[in-house]
């Protein structure tokens, strides 16, 4: 029963920082006001030349598709009075690439939001032990917050070569590389804002639980397990 206690609290430990970075990608791949914001910091109006009620068609052109049953992306658009096919047969292969990882993303949120749901359940119904998920709280939220330092680091020092080595990793073919509309919209400096906010949001989310975890233990006079037969007994 310890072992199993034991590997089910590390468990949620690991679970915990998968499922705010996954819940953070998950709202930056839905986020109107991202797509918006990063179009309008990284002059895409200008390199386009499509009008911002065009480039918000395509913000929520994507957003559908993500989130559809389609599986390639069809986007029309008006620029000069004339419509135009937005995407190229390449770009729209790289898409179907990128909803996939969307959706593998959604799952692997999904998986980690149940676990750490049932955990939480058996904690506070089964156990009937706070402390235990205030401390595995704590201990996925300092994991999520050295995740967060690395990857805010290796943005810092250098974004493209880390940008580089994800795409190199995650696709298969270089239609990501595609030229036509989409490298005018998605600049590199798109993703690096995102990346960052992307991270923020992790460790806002983070530093959150782990200090209601903290001031929890806090309050009920917590002392470490090697010091507090209750807490040795518990675990």
């Amino acid at each position: 029963m310890k072992i199993f206690a034991t590997g089910a609290k590390w468990l949620f430990m690991l679970s915990l920082p998968v499922l705010l970075l996954t819940a953070s990608i998950g709202w930056a791949a839905n986020s109107l006001w991202l797509y918006q914001h990063g179009f309008e910091e990284n002059g895409a109006r200008q390199a386009t030349g499509l009008a911002d009620s065009e480039l918000e068609k395509v913000a929520t052109g994507l957003i559908g598709y993500f989130n559809s049953a389609e599986k390639d992306i069809s986007l029309t658009v008006v620029k000069d009075g004339k419509q135009v096919n937005l995407f190229t047969p390449e770009e729209v292969i790289h898409f179907r690439d990128v909803k996939g990882l969307i959706r593998l993303n959604y799952g692997v949120l999904l998986g980690t939001l149940l676990y750490s749901l049932v955990y939480t359940g058996a904690c506070l119904w089964g156990w009937k032990d706070r402390r235990r998920l205030a401390r595995g709280t704590i201990g996925g939220s300092a994991i999520a917050l050295a995740l967060v330092l690395a990857l805010g680091l290796g943005t810092l020092l250098d974004f493209d070569r880390l940008f580089l080595r994800f795409h190199l990793l995650a696709f298969t073919n270089e239609f990501w590389s595609a030229g036509g509309y989409m490298l005018l919209l998605f600049r590199d400096p798109f993703f690096y804002d995102a990346t960052l906010l992307c991270a923020a949001i992790v460790a806002g989310a983070a530093i959150i639980l782990g200090g209601a975890g903290g001031v929890y233990l806090k309050k009920q006079g917590y002392k470490p397990p090697e010091q507090c037969y209750n807490c040795r007994k518990n675990e």
